[in-house]
């Protein structure tokens, strides 16, 4: 309506209206923008301190340096519980300059639990000590993913050392999926609440080694069902647990829609504020829980040689 100025004659109003904007629509499976909750531990879990080693954060949910320990002297049981603690806290812990045997690796994990072999995989010292030497065999790196999800029973996680490192490059990035989690839209977490997925090792696997030596396997390790959303044992947290070299199709869904759906879900370990990235020296050891997170291992050092150990312990059937 116009307004009338004080001569009484019309005035009509000088306010423009807004700019008209093309549709600004984008896909809906991409990943986004602005406020993200970055909880590091469950809702109501007790976070007390540490009294037996110090303990450095390297991000704001996952990964933290531990100082003070020896990880060739085997662990008193309150040590243990207290890196048990730890580990569930912080996903991935790290220990510089250890320099440790694969007998001393080995007892390590096995506070843990009892060892997993990987006849995909070549052996270092023993069939428990896998060894990763790209000069020699593939060392499967550059792509997001848990460990073994194509057993039944996937690895509850890993313990892993770098023997020989290059002068540059070479880093592990670990994701925390448990706020990968948290962080997804509403609409997408009441879709998969619930859901299974199908993970098989051929994937994985056919990008490194011919069908040949895959043939053999498929017996051994068929494909398998989890849920698409697991429950950590431990803290009862629920986590994204699908990943891109091992799950291959949302059961109950067209190949077309679950494939949609899988790569907004593979795209999460993508976020930045979501990972931790470790710089290698000769003698580290990271050990990451392989139930909350993926792992990237990047290629970047060119021909320089990159020697890795590792040794997982078994875990348990996801729900």
């Amino acid at each position: 309506m116009a307004a009338v100025s004080a001569s009484g004659t019309s005035a009509v109003s000088t306010a423009s209206a807004p700019p008209a904007l093309r549709d600004p629509h984008i896909p809906a499976d991409g990943l986004y923008e602005g406020h993200r909750e970055l909880r590091r531990v469950p809702e109501g879990w007790e976070d007390r301190p540490y009294e037996l080693f110090g303990l450095v954060p390297q991000s704001r949910t996952i990964g933290a340096e531990i100082r003070g320990l020896d990880l060739s002297v085997p662990p008193s049981p309150a040590v243990r519980d207290e890196l048990n603690r730890a580990l569930l806290e912080w996903k991935v812990l790290f220990f510089r300059g250890q320099r440790l045997t694969s007998d001393a690796q080995r007892a390590f994990a096995l506070n843990w639990g009892r060892l997993e072999t990987n006849p995909l995989l070549t052996a270092g010292d023993t069939d428990e000590v896998a060894r990763f030497d790209r000069t020699t065999v593939p060392t499967f790196e550059n792509v997001w993913h848990t460990d073994v999800t194509f057993r039944e029973r996937p690895a509850l996680g890993a313990v892993l050392q770098l023997r020989e490192v290059p002068p540059a490059g070479g880093d592990t990035m670990w994701a925390d999926m448990a706020v990968a989690y948290d962080n997804l839209p509403r609409e997408v977490r009441d879709r998969i609440d619930g859901a299974r997925a199908v993970h098989d090792f051929v994937p994985g696997f056919a990008r490194f080694y011919p069908a040949e030596r895959l043939a053999p396997f498929q017996d051994v390790f068929p494909p398998v069902e989890h849920p698409v959303v697991r429950t950590h044992p431990e803290t009862g947290r629920r986590m994204l647990f699908v990943n891109a070299s091992f799950t291959t199709r949302v059961v109950g869904l067209e190949q077309a829609e679950s494939d949609r759906l899988l790569r907004l879900l593979f795209q999460q370990a993508h976020v930045p504020e979501y990972q931790v990235r470790f710089r290698w020296q000769a003698g580290d050891i990271a050990f990451w829980d392989n139930r909350a997170t993926q792992h990237y291992a990047v290629a970047d050092y060119g021909t320089h040689r990159r020697v890795a150990e590792r040794v997982a312990i078994a875990g348990d059937r996801p729900y």
